[in-house]
């Protein structure tokens, strides 16, 4: 059986903390964060059968001014390492969940893919058209993302969890 998820953002290897939700099989794709732009672009290119798509706390920052995309692109590159640390304990909040321990090195092309993707419902449309159910999961506590402006774009087109009293990695 071939397992596909995709990490987040200077991370590798956390699909553990989503083990609650992960289901997997040869036509799941499972996705945190900016994965899920990887994820979400590989599905919508690929005529390989895909049933279902899990989006965990996707990347979602279309509802950001350019001030605000810059911003975050100029700290990284003046101070990766703050940035990176800054980041990490941001997407484990409220929990104390160690996420230290999936950091990999980033890079500023990934950042800038993150802050910079725009979904849209055409591409979603397609996707479902195709055959693919989405599921997106969000936290109520999320500090880096709207959980309720991600909740209200995807309602349309996915079934949407949105869990109580958790963050952007959706432990307590």
């Amino acid at each position: 059986m071939r397992f596909n998820y995709y990490s987040g953002f200077c991370l590798e290897n956390e699909e553990s903390l989503f083990s609650d939700f992960i289901i997997k099989n040869d036509f799941t794709k499972s996705a945190f964060s900016y994965g899920a732009i990887i994820a979400f672009e590989e599905v919508l290119a690929s005529n390989t059968r895909v049933d279902l798509l899990q989006l965990f706390s996707p990347a979602f920052f279309q509802n950001k001014d350019k001030k605000y995309k810059r911003m975050q692109e100029m700290f990284y590159k003046k101070d990766k390492i703050s940035y990176v640390n800054n980041f990490v304990k941001n997407i484990s909040y409220p929990s104390d969940y160690d996420c230290f321990k999936y950091l990999k090195k980033g890079e500023a092309h990934e950042l800038h893919t993150l802050i910079s993707y725009v979904w849209t419902k055409e591409n979603l449309e397609k996707v479902i058209n195709q055959g693919t159910k989405i599921e997106v999961y969000l936290g109520s506590e999320d500090k880096i993302i709207d959980s309720l402006e991600v909740m209200d774009f995807f309602k349309k087109y996915a079934k949407v969890y949105f869990i109580k009293n958790v963050g952007h990695i959706l432990k307590k």
